[in-house]
């Protein structure tokens, strides 16, 4: 199906000002159209943002998408803002790699696994957006639940959870490291 440019445009355009990222029923919605129709319109606007002379990217995230920077442009992005790239510590790591394997999950449990305290990592990812409260778990002091939010799949670039490697490949790679 041919669309008019203003169709096109118009999806654009929400997806630059929206802020967060939109879903294919929500876009119908607004636009008129069929959910079939703003996909291939989808589709038609990441043909556009394939060229090498787009620094733009449609990101689809969890079944919604938004617009994103292209990878390639994160220098420039980074000489915009100046702000040194904040890397997570080696101990907030774990405790979001643990959190992101075994949700919902507790402190307590997340201590268990790891043998040390995760109070101060815990509250550095929840912070920074990436783990979010999600529920309290039934039992005694019904503790917290802790999951991860759609700003950890959007920092990862991952579309869902399901694209989390494997925790076997991920012990087999650490075997061969140790050979």
């Amino acid at each position: 199906m041919l669309f008019a440019e203003q169709e096109l445009a118009a999806l654009e355009a929400l997806l630059f000002v929206a802020k967060e990222p939109l879903s294919i029923s929500k876009l119908a919605e607004i636009l008129e159209l069929s959910e079939h129709e703003v996909a291939e319109l989808l589709q038609n606007l990441q043909e556009r943002y394939k060229a090498k002379s787009s620094g733009i990217t449609l990101v689809e995230t969890d079944n919604c998408y938004r617009l994103g920077t292209k990878p390639e442009m994160a220098s420039y992005i980074e000489a915009l803002y100046k702000q040194p790239a904040q890397a997570l510590s080696h101990a907030a790591l774990e405790v979001l790699s643990i959190i992101a394997y075994r949700q919902p999950i507790t402190r307590g449990e997340i201590d268990f696994i790891r043998g040390v305290q995760s109070d101060r990592s815990l509250a550095t990812l929840v912070e920074k957006g990436l783990v979010q409260e999600v529920g309290r778990k039934d039992g005694p002091g019904r503790p917290i639940l802790y999951g991860t939010t759609e700003q950890f799949l959007i920092h990862f670039g991952l579309k869902s959870l399901q694209e989390l490697p494997k925790l076997e490949l991920c012990q087999e790679d650490n075997q061969k490291e140790d050979d």
